[in-house]
């Protein structure tokens, strides 16, 4: 009985290999980025990009584990879930209460150490912020969002 779950185990995720989800690969600026409705700082973009873009953009740079599936699926379970939060690549359908709230939610994130997710982190050492970076983008979402310049 076991030989029989485990070989049915096995089928499921042999045949989950043929799974292949779009990729990510669009630009990651452009006419409706960021950086066209509140500046941003190459400081800051720079750490956007090294830290948040891979989910939060139009454009993520894939590891190569990103073809063996279920984590294939995972990894664009949060791309999708990360661009309906805020997409750097394109904040054209925000009006300036949405645009002040995310930003706020930026700093929020940043510095309850809940952006970048852990389990980016983990693998992604690169994209952790130390507490000078997140002083750095929480200040510029307090900058952004006075230029924004909505009234509550």
């Amino acid at each position: 009985m076991i030989r029989k779950i485990l070989i049915v185990l096995l089928v499921i995720f042999l045949s989950m290999q043929f799974i292949r989800q779009p990729r990510n690969n669009g630009l990651a600026a452009g006419p409706s980025d960021i950086t066209h409705y509140v500046h941003v700082p190459d400081t800051v973009l720079n750490l956007l990009k090294r830290s948040c873009y891979d989910c939060h953009s139009n454009y993520t740079v894939y590891p190569w584990y990103v073809n063996i599936n279920p984590v294939g699926l995972w990894l664009r379970y949060h791309i999708n879930a990360g661009k309906r939060a805020i997409n750097f690549s394109d904040v054209s359908g925000f009006d300036k209460r949405k645009l002040d709230h995310r930003l706020g939610d930026i700093a929020e994130v940043v510095e309850k150490e809940e952006m970048p997710l852990s389990s980016y982190t983990l693998i992604h050492t690169y994209a952790r912020l130390d507490s000078g970076e997140v002083k750095l983008i929480k200040s510029w979402t307090t900058t952004a969002k006075k230029e924004v310049g909505y009234q509550k």
